[in-house]
Parts: structure tokens; C-alpha cells; sequence
């Protein structure tokens, strides 16, 4: 062949880093902290829904192409009852694939060939691929370290549109930095778009893993931002069933019908089932949503404070479930090179950041560890890890 097989505009983009990392510990048997899934289910309850849902013939045949009716009014109701956000189940809520297919069919819909497209960097790695296959430019700002944690600088913001921006893409708690943007980084995103007639695409997976102060608050509930905004939320990390591959997006009609309109010559439907239990896991008690933040709050705690013991610079996360670090105190300054040794050396896996970088130099030296594991998991790579010091 004179031409590669790969289409140009994702060759770039070749095996993720998870596979690699996961192969890497399968390999070394060393304590995977790599890849964001939890290494429990969730709750028992939800698992038992979507048995019955099977067993009752709910879902076994294609569902509706928007989402089953059950769990689009109750992903209406949680955005009623937590945010006020008010919203038509029927014209308003697309189900989707999971989060990833929403932010390929939101980016699909809504951007051209030519448009450019402003990220938050680092960013979860599907962000560009999806740029790229839209035929856009993605144009990263990025968010710097500066005590203890990672923030924006809305002038670096506010210089990087253009008159070809067609969009922001916003990812609150962000992963991997565990940023939770403020009410007031917000409202200056939003007047920014308001201003420059800019619509936002806002992944906001880790929704309820907010801890110690931090509030989540969705830019769609600022005013000027519910008819210009594309929320995209997920299943998967709240609810610990990341294989269900349940996420929506909600939005106007027009930008939901949009999305709908690239997101049918995707999966076109799926996990039908599964859309019936977490039609009803949304509608848990506050509690379960309390313990979860708990859990993770403690098990964040338990991480950083080993990750510190071992000598790494620890960004302690507001949000996600995600620690990044930084290796220099520890001698390196190569955070592929330090994540591909550290199986070999400490019997754990971490990811590098760099990967989730346009400016590969400035992720250069940063390493990202996942908390979302059993305790007594997090225990043992924490006795592993302290050798490094």
C-alpha cells in the first residue's frame, strides 16, 4: 500500500498507556494504581436490578434510541433535585455508551472541520482523539501546579480564543489533577463564553467524589450557560459498574437533538438492562452518596499519605479518585521512564501524566496513582512504595 492504513487524523494516536501499564502489571504481578476502575462492585442492590431487569425481559431487545423512559426521567430528576437544574426527559436527556461515547457524539455533532477547540490540559486522552475525528484543532490551557494544587489561569484562557473557537471542553473534578473548578473559575468560563458566543461541552463523571470542602457545581446551572452547555455525566464511577458502559448527556433540545444525530451511527443503543438499574441506582438514598465520598475520601487520605512517606510531592485531590505527584523529590524527572521501571522496582503500576499533555514537557515529571481500590489493596502498594525514599 502507498498510503498508511490509519486515517491521518488519528495517526497520532496509537495503544492508550492503560493497555500498556495493565499489560505491564499483569506481566510483573505488581499492584495495578495505573487505570481508573474500581476493584469491587458496586452495590448489590443495583447488581440484583439489573438481574431482574434480564430476567424480566427489560432491555434484552434494542431500547429506545434516546434511552430507556425509567432512566432518563431519573437522570431529569437527579439534575432537578441536586443542582436545579430542570430538564424534559424527553427532549432534554440522550443515554449513551457510556461518557466516552457522549464526548465522541458531542464532539462529532457540534464541531467542523477547522474549528478549534479549547481543552483543559492535562486531559483524559479520548479528548483529542475525538477532536481529531471531528476534523478540529484542539488548542490546550494548562492547568499549573501552585500550592498544593493544580489551577487555571483565565488569562491564558481568555488568550487562547479565537475566531475559530467553536467550544470549550471542561472536565470538573478533573482527572487526573483532581481539580474541582470553583464557583468563581466558573462564572468566568462562563461569562467568557457568553461573550465570545462559545458553547461548552462539561464531563463531570466524578460528580460525587467531591471531598472536604469542595462543592460540584455544573456550569449549565449558571446564568446564560442552560442553553449553551452539553453535560455529560456517567454511571460508572459513581456506582462502581464501570463494564455497564451507562452515561448521558443532558442538554437543550436543539444541542441534545444535535448530539442524538451523531451518537445513533455509534452504538446506536446499549446496555439495555443495565439502563433499567441505574435508572433506580439513581434514586438511592443521600446516604449511599454520603459513604461514598467517605470511602474514597479515607482511602485518598490513606494513598497521599504513603505516596508523601515515599517521598513523592503529593497534590492532594479535591475531587476524583486520582493522586498525582510529583517524582522530582525523588531523583527522576521522566515520568514514562520512572512509571515503566516502578513495577520492577516497587511492584505498583501509576500512569505518567505527560500523556494527558500537548505540552508533554510540562506533564514531564508527574505521575498519576488511582485510589479507587480495596483498602487493604492501597495498604500493601503503600508498604511497596516507601522502599523508593
Amino acid at each position: 500500500m502507498t498510503r498508511p492504513p490509519l486515517n491521518r487524523h488519528l495517526a497520532e494516536f496509537g495503544t492508550t498507556i492503560f493497555a500498556e501499564m495493565s499489560a505491564l502489571a499483569a506481566r510483573t504481578g505488581a499492584i495495578n494504581l495505573g487505570q481508573g476502575f474500581p476493584d469491587t462492585d458496586g452495590p448489590e442492590e443495583i447488581r440484583e436490578a439489573a438481574v431482574r431487569a434480564l430476567r424480566d425481559g427489560r432491555g434484552n431487545q434494542y431500547p429506545p434510541g434516546t434511552g430507556v423512559p425509567e432512566l432518563r426521567a431519573a437522570i431529569a430528576d437527579h439534575q432537578r433535585d441536586r443542582y436545579g437544574i430542570d430538564l424534559d426527559p424527553d427532549t432534554e436527556v440522550l443515554v449513551t455508551a457510556g461518557a466516552t461515547e457522549a464526548i465522541a457524539a458531542s464532539l462529532l455533532a457540534l464541531v467542523a472541520p477547522g474549528d478549534e477547540v479549547i481543552a483543559l490540559e492535562p486531559y483524559y486522552d479520548s479528548y483529542a482523539a475525538c477532536v481529531a475525528m471531528a476534523g478540529g484543532t484542539r488548542v490546550p490551557v494548562t492547568l499549573r501546579p501552585h500550592d498544593g494544587a493544580y489551577v487555571l489561569d483565565f488569562d491564558e484562557l481568555r488568550a487562547a480564543v479565537t475566531d475559530r473557537t467553536r467550544l470549550i471542553l471542561l472536565n470538573t473534578p478533573h482527572n487526573p489533577t483532581g481539580t474541582v473548578l470553583t464557583r468563581a473559575e466558573l462564572t468566568a468560563v462562563a461569562e467568557l463564553a457568553i461573550e465570545r458566543d462559545l458553547l461548552v461541552v462539561t464531563d463531570e463523571v466524578y460528580e460525587h467524589l467531591v471531598f472536604d470542602d469542595a462543592e460540584h457545581l455544573p456550569i449549565a446551572s449558571l446564568p446564560g450557560m442552560r442553553e449553551r452547555t452539553v453535560t455529560i455525566g456517567s454511571a460508572g464511577k459513581t456506582f462502581s459498574f464501570t463494564g455497564w458502559k451507562v452515561g448521558w448527556v443532558t442538554a437543550s433540545p436543539e444541542l441534545t437533538s444535535a448530539v442524538r444525530s451523531a451518537k445513533q451511527f455509534l452504538t446506536y443503543v446499549s446496555s439495555g438492562p443495565f439502563q433499567y438499574a441505574i435508572a433506580e441506582a439513581l434514586r438511592l438514598p443521600a446516604a449511599y452518596f454520603d459513604t461514598l465520598r467517605a470511602e474514597h475520601a479515607a482511602k485518598r487520605d490513606l494513598l497521599s499519605e504513603g505516596l508523601a512517606q515515599a517521598g513523592f510531592a503529593v497534590y492532594k485531590p479535591a475531587g476524583t479518585y486520582f493522586v498525582t505527584t510529583d517524582i522530582r523529590p525523588l531523583g527522576a524527572e521522566n515520568g514514562f521512564a520512572f512509571c515503566r521501571s516502578l513495577p520492577e522496582r516497587a511492584g505498583v503500576v501509576a500512569i505518567p501524566n505527560a500523556v494527558f499533555y500537548d505540552h508533554r514537557e510540562a506533564g514531564a515529571p508527574f505521575v498519576r496513582f488511582a485510589f479507587c481500590k480495596k483498602t487493604e489493596v492501597l495498604e500493601e502498594a503503600v508498604s511497596r512504595l516507601k522502599h523508593l525514599s
